[in-house]
């Protein structure tokens, strides 16, 4: 453990430890979110080439044909939007609980492989569908009383998924333990969410709206159409690949700050002779909790 650096850190050192590690570990974190994007992408090739498209169509504004050509479900309909959406939020999970995984052996000076940070989340799925619903509904919930509450209820719950992955913690457990680490520190996790979301569209602004917009111009010629489809949804997921690790590495390096803040994890690890991973304050002296 000789890189091992845990301490309570700044925002800015937060989000530079956050860069640091995906620069320093940059094939690791593409191949774990690369591997299951890849198979949302055939999928969605394979719908985008099935399309059939009129001869003449009817001209459609730029903006429709935008929001429809990334999903690549049309010839499908409902059913397949439902399949879809299933096989995406399977990927997200092994992308989110793959990159959970790696943070962690990074973190605390180990060293890791994609296999098996993946094969480590296959055990996980289960629980973690579970955990992501929760969370999605009590986001959903507050965002009925207005925006603010759900922005506010997102930041507390960030920290869930690392919760629940490496404390080994079921849905409603690490949706608590999520809202006592982050109690007094939400405006940081807005701060993540707001520099993620920044990202994101700044790489669908450069990787997929170029080839959007060739689809409104070519909405006339169905097979080159077609192609500009196909490009955007390669596009769409490179800006996914590329963006996707991001808020997932800064999310558990805010987890493990979160316990060095409040639970003196560095101690709780040093005091383990058996390098495992203490789970909770439970191993602390309360002085130190």
């Amino acid at each position: 453990m000789a890189q091992l650096d845990l301490r309570p850190l700044s925002l800015g050192e937060i989000l530079d430890r956050t860069f640091s590690l995906y620069r320093r570990h940059f094939m690791l974190f593409l191949g774990i979110t690369a591997i299951p994007n890849l198979l949302v992408l055939a999928y969605n090739l394979a719908t985008t080439m099935m399309t059939k498209f009129p001869v003449a169509p009817v001209p459609v504004p730029t903006q429709q044909l935008q929001a429809r050509a990334p999903s690549g479900l049309f010839p499908l309909g409902f059913g397949g939007a439902i399949l879809v959406g299933l096989i995406y939020w399977v990927v997200y999970l092994f992308a989110q609980g793959g990159t959970v995984y790696a943070v962690s052996e990074l973190y605390l000076g180990r060293t890791t492989t994609i296999r098996e940070c993946l094969g480590r989340v296959r055990g996980q799925i289960l629980n973690l569908m579970f955990v992501t619903l929760f969370n999605l509904l009590a986001i959903m919930g507050a965002f009925i009383f207005l925006i603010l509450p759900g922005i506010y209820v997102a930041c507390r719950l960030v920290t869930c998924v690392p919760a629940a992955l490496l404390e080994d913690l079921g849905p409603r457990s690490s949706l608590e333990r999520s809202f006592k680490l982050t109690k007094d520190n939400a405006g940081r996790a807005f701060i993540i969410f707001l520099l993620y979301f920044i990202l994101l569209y700044a790489a669908i602004l450069l990787f997929m709206f170029p080839f959007l917009f060739m689809v409104g111009l070519t909405a006339k010629q169905p097979e080159m159409m077609r192609i500009w489809l196909a490009m955007a949804q390669v596009g769409n997921v490179v800006a996914a690949i590329l963006v996707g690790p991001f808020l997932t590495i800064a999310t558990a390096v805010y987890y493990y700050d979160l316990r060095v803040r409040k639970e003196a994890f560095d101690l709780q690890l040093m005091m383990n002779p058996s390098g495992n991973m203490p789970s909770g304050p439970a191993g602390v002296p309360h002085t130190l909790s």
